[in-house]
């Protein structure tokens, strides 16, 4: 019995030293971290108060807090970030559709503020600004040294004045400047057409507005083409789109499946991940469906793009998009303002992270430059001479006027593809594909 006592004693006093062994040392790393946390903190104050009592010029305390709040998001990558209570505002505003400024998505890349998109008819697109170009300088100031919100906020002003950017391009010499004029910008989340019996989505950004202006865009194109039966296909085009709202992302691409996942995110811990299903309903019934990227879609477009790619419900064509493939969520904060901070990565259906590698499209398709046309030269192809230029020629007798008109349908469509080639060669290429896709499926 005494043996069984002092063995049981021995069990817990080992018990007790492995606990202290394992625990102790454990415990005593967490306390050397919090000490460092406050003697960092400690440190921060003491410059704080050298700044404010010793800075040759007596600082502004709110925004030296501001800066040293925004520092350090910034430091963590160039989507987190602080927003004073006007940029929260302005941030809301844009969601929903409606703000002032140039229409261009910028972020930060080695110190260059860096073109992600133009978007469509905004100030920025019509005065030729591209996805890809580096702006230096705003009004003769330099970028460099500045944080992404320090050269947003150079690039603000009132609606109707004047801003010069200095543009950096690939492929051109010399750095070059642009003239814009400030506007209000109001976003058409989506614009709707027929080319033929193919209806071409265009999707700008995703807002509150996006999935609503689709669906209702898309049910009156398809009923002008005569119904479901009429239609041909499905050209989404996010080409451009810089991303916006993660829900939009979801709808839009639950509006062409019927099921599976569309996208999952992943935090920090294990159990910060959330997973995005589609619903049974397909608003084009299971139709031909193309989609267009290009090296400025990003977020939520990729979202968009990923998640129909990896369903095999629609082909995509273009370039490389941008390769945004993280998560920002916004923490509003005492004081009016916000955080921005980036919380998880998406991923597309098949596991894919496109942090940083975009995705790349089924058929690459580049867009080519237009080239000006020289004095004196005609943009049009010469005519070639057929069948029907010779003289003494044998008529086809043979065929009836509905065969007749038939032809001269598709010829005429034909002929409208072609010259859409020379406005916009990967939207041509698109509807191309769809075309073959309904010849070979046995449909119009």
């Amino acid at each position: 019995m005494k043996r069984i006592v002092m063995a049981g004693i021995g069990g817990i006093i080992g018990g007790a030293l492995l606990a202290t062994q394992v625990a102790g040392p454990l415990l005593a790393q967490e306390r050397v971290r919090t000490t460092n946390v406050y003697e960092q903190l400690d440190l921060f104050g003491d410059v704080f108060e050298r700044i404010r009592n010793q800075y040759v010029e007596e600082p502004d305390t709110a925004k030296l807090i501001e800066a040293a709040i925004n520092g350090m998001l910034m430091s963590l990558d160039p989507h987190s970030g602080y927003m004073p209570p006007d940029d929260f505002d302005d941030m809301r505003t844009q969601t929903r559709g409606s703000f002032g400024g140039l229409g261009i998505e910028v972020t930060q890349e080695e110190g260059f503020i860096k073109v992600v998109t133009p978007m469509d008819g905004t100030p920025a697109d019509l005065a030729g600004v591209e996805p890809g170009d580096l702006i230096t300088h705003v009004d003769g100031e330099s970028l460099m040294g500045l944080t992404l919100a320090q050269a947003v906020d150079l690039m603000r002003g009132p609606v109707g004045s004047e801003i010069i950017v200095t543009i950096l391009r690939d492929g051109v010499s010399e750095p070059f400047d642009l003239s814009i004029i400030r506007d209000t910008i109001r976003l058409q989340a989506v614009r709707v057409r027929t080319e033929g019996d193919i209806v071409v989505l265009r999707v700008t950004t995703f807002n509150e507005q996006t999935f609503p202006n689709l669906r209702d865009g898309l049910n009156e194109a398809i009923e002008e083409l005569g119904g479901m039966d009429q239609l041909g296909g499905v050209v989404l085009d996010m080409r451009n789109n810089p991303g916006g709202l993660l829900t939009q992302a979801i709808r839009v691409s639950d509006a062409f499946l019927e099921q599976g996942e569309i996208v999952s995110t992943r935090g920090r811990e294990d159990d910060a991940g959330e997973r995005f299903n589609a619903q049974a309903g397909d608003l084009i019934d299971g139709k031909p469906l193309v989609v267009l990227i290009n090296a400025g879609s990003a977020s939520a477009s990729e979202i968009v793009a990923g998640a129909l790619q990896d369903h095999r419900r629609a082909i995509v064509v273009g370039t490389r998009s941008f390769g945004k493939g993280s998560v920002q969520t916004v923490m509003p904060l005492r004081g009016d303002g916000a955080i921005r901070l980036t919380t998880s990565l998406y991923y597309t259906p098949s596991g894919r992270s496109i942090q940083a590698l975009g995705v790349s499209p089924d058929i690459v398709v580049e867009q080519p430059r237009r080239q000006p046309i020289e004095d004196g030269e005609s943009e049009a192809a010469p005519r070639t001479r057929s069948e029907n230029d010779l003289r003494g020629r044998l008529e086809n007798n043979d065929m009836s006027e509905d065969e007749r008109r038939q032809m001269e349908e598709e010829r005429q469509k034909a002929e409208d593809v072609a010259r859409l080639r020379q406005e916009d060669y990967q939207l041509a290429y698109a509807l191309d594909i769809l075309r073959g896709l309904t010849a070979l499926n046995g449909q119009r």
